[in-house]
């Protein structure tokens, strides 16, 4: 077992030695840019199109409906701005959840600011949405619905499918997905062919930080936001960053490859956690579902002690957890979204922490973690 415990691959992952490898060997002997005429342009376009080709099949789209971003964010920023803008003739209304990532809430925050209406779905207990009620949201001038698969604090599964059979009667409504926790969670990566946009980022599952996936299905339209040299179809201006979207490539199928062993490693890991921490219901609250959801994240709460304390006692341990997203734990007197829409009262949701498990965690780290957290536990319950 190594000397430290990193239980935190929602909000980050450690890149896969044959993805570094791409990574480093692209930048020694592709160092052109894609868009230059001469020989060493032409050697990285033919790169760039092969690696947009080997995503492609893994997804089971087409080559042309794949765009490569600098990460997740911009992916969902796009996919969201670039519909409303395109679309707004047509209609200003857009359906979302109350449990989305902020590169979704914010976003769509903004776009209300500049006139749009925004329907925000609630939740169960789980996190999770009801198709009917998004059914019932819909109307004449809906324009948009972005749910996203997984939710990066709690690992509860959307009921996308469900989702995609009720749009498939309104073929004009764009259906978004924020899939950045997802892959390797379905069989097929873009879950269903009802899905028009659908967002990935590399750092996710392995590959570089710096690089976005958007698949955007051919027949639908977007309204470029970064303009430039003409890049990415004219869509996406800037020089393509060769290296990271060749590193991108091999996570990707790397991560599809193992997909089914690690979620069976996820799975044995969070059951040995869940089955410790239920032996103390009155103090301990596990937020995240048994079934329904992602085994790659478990979050849970010790009563009365604030996420960031339990967090930096782990880490003086070399436990290395967060509190719900890392994108927002930095914020202070922060209490997670998505626990609160799950009616979690707010005491509860300023204790959670949030474990994510990566394809390098064991069982005997699992039990590492169990035998640290008992003594934090204890010290804790004296304290109080």
């Amino acid at each position: 077992m190594s000397e430290i415990i990193y239980f935190d691959n929602s909000a980050t992952t450690k890149i896969d030695p044959a993805a570094l490898k791409s990574l480093v060997m692209t930048m020694e002997n592709y160092y052109g840019n894609p868009s230059s005429l001469h020989d060493l342009g032409n050697q990285a376009k033919a790169l760039l199109n092969k690696a947009r080709q080997q995503i492609a099949e893994l997804c089971g789209c087409q080559a042309e409906e794949i765009f490569f971003t600098s990460g997740g964010t911009e992916s969902n920023n796009w996919a969201l701005k670039g519909t409303a803008y395109e679309k707004a003739g047509r209609g200003k209304h857009i359906i979302t959840s109350s449990v989305e990532h902020p590169s979704v809430s914010h976003t769509l925050k903004e776009l209300e600011q500049e006139g749009f209406e925004v329907t925000y779905l609630p939740v169960d207990k789980e996190g999770r949405v009801n198709p009917k009620d998004l059914q019932a949201a819909l109307r004449a001038d809906t324009i948009l619905v972005s749910i996203m698969a997984v939710n990066n604090e709690i690992g509860t599964i959307q009921p996308i499918k469900e989702i995609a059979e009720i749009l498939t009667d309104f073929p004009t409504i764009h259906f978004h997905v924020d899939g950045v926790q997802s892959l390797g969670r379905f069989k097929n990566p873009l879950i269903h062919s009802r899905v028009d946009l659908y967002s990935f980022s590399s750092h996710k599952f392995n590959g570089p930080r710096g690089v976005g996936i958007l698949y955007k299905k051919k027949n639908r339209t977007l309204k470029n936001l970064v303009e430039g040299g003409g890049q990415e179809a004219n869509l996406r201006s800037g020089t393509e960053n060769l290296p990271g979207i060749v590193a991108t490539a091999k996570a990707f199928r790397l991560s599809l490859e193992r997909a089914q062993e690690e979620n069976q490693r996820q799975e044995a890991i969070q059951a040995l956690i869940r089955a410790y921490l239920k032996q103390y219901p009155d103090t301990i609250r596990i937020f995240s579902p048994a079934s329904g959801a992602s085994p790659h994240v478990l979050c849970f709460a010790l009563k009365a002690v604030r996420g960031e304390v339990m967090v930096h006692a782990l880490e003086e341990k070399g436990i290395y957890v967060s509190t719900t997203s890392a994108c927002s734990s930095r914020q202070t007197g922060h209490s997670s979204s998505t626990l609160l829409a799950m009616g979690v009262d707010g005491s509860w949701a300023h204790s959670a922490i949030r474990l994510s498990f990566g394809f390098e965690n064991t069982e005997e780290e699992a039990q590492c973690f169990i035998d640290t957290f008992e003594d934090l536990r204890q010290k804790f319950t004296v304290i109080q």
